[in-house]
């Protein structure tokens, strides 16, 4: 699964799921941008901790759901490292609140950052990746985009959307040779899962017929095989990394 001589860019590459990615990516031979929006110090981090396995990454920061933002990073990247020919969409947001109570603006926001990031961060790429007749992009969804939970109606919403964006795009892109795909995190052990109380973390395990949460570098594996050239036959599909929480399509 090498990748070396390829560019790619992880948008909230700084942290949890993004930083394995990142790392995965760099241990493959790419060379990595890891984006952030406020918290260089965390990318920094990440960008040491690629160079200290050997690799080779910048840090980059931009907002994705500010168009403006994105194209220019992207423009300021592919003058100075070359084409983006590996994009992961991983940047994400919560603004978590049942339904009735929910503010529009943190609905806006979610659907903002988790789904039309990914549209803007591609579409922004796709012209360099279709003139090399290569590209990879990998859209990170969640499970809770294909059960739904109680709570979070945008944060579902935003994420199943990204499934329908893949396939989309996947069809439109197929002429050049370049793939579009998702992954699809169940219960990842991050910062967010840390804070859980023993008991629900205990009430999610006995959903996952594995028994135990995911680690971010369980993400990161299936994340690098679809940015690999072995996995050029695989296109519109999307790859559930959730211990068997979650079996269907």
């Amino acid at each position: 699964m090498s990748l070396k001589g390829k560019v790619a860019l992880v948008t909230g590459g700084s942290r949890g799921i993004g930083r394995a990615v990142c790392l995965g990516l760099a241990e493959a031979g790419a060379t990595v941008g890891i984006n952030y929006v406020s918290n260089e110090s965390a990318a920094l981090e990440t960008l040491g901790a690629v160079q200290d396995a050997g690799g080779k990454g910048f840090t980059i920061g931009f907002d994705v759901a500010e168009t403006t933002s994105v194209q220019d990073a992207i423009k300021k990247i592919q003058s100075e490292e070359g084409v983006i020919e590996i994009l992961v969409n991983n940047a994400g947001i919560t603004r978590d609140g049942l339904m009735a109570r929910m503010k529009d603006a943190d609905w806006d926001d979610v659907l903002n950052t988790n789904l039309k990031g990914a549209f803007t961060c591609s579409k922004a790429v796709m012209r360099g990746m279709m003139k090399k007749r290569w590209g990879r992009i990998i859209n990170i969804t969640s499970v809770i985009g294909f059960l739904g939970n109680a709570g979070q109606v945008n944060y579902a919403a935003a994420k199943a959307g990204l499934v329908g964006l893949t396939k989309s795009m996947a069809r439109e892109l197929a002429v050049r040779n370049v793939t579009v795909n998702c992954v699809a995190p169940g219960y990842i052990v991050t910062d967010m899962t840390r804070d859980l109380s023993e008991e629900i973390q205990e009430m999610i395990k006995a959903q996952i017929p594995l028994a135990t949460l995911g680690t971010p570098e369980d993400v990161a594996s299936a994340t690098v095989y679809l940015a690999s050239k072995g996995s050029g036959y695989i296109t519109g599909q999307t790859l559930h990394v959730n211990g068997g929480m979650y079996m269907g399509n």
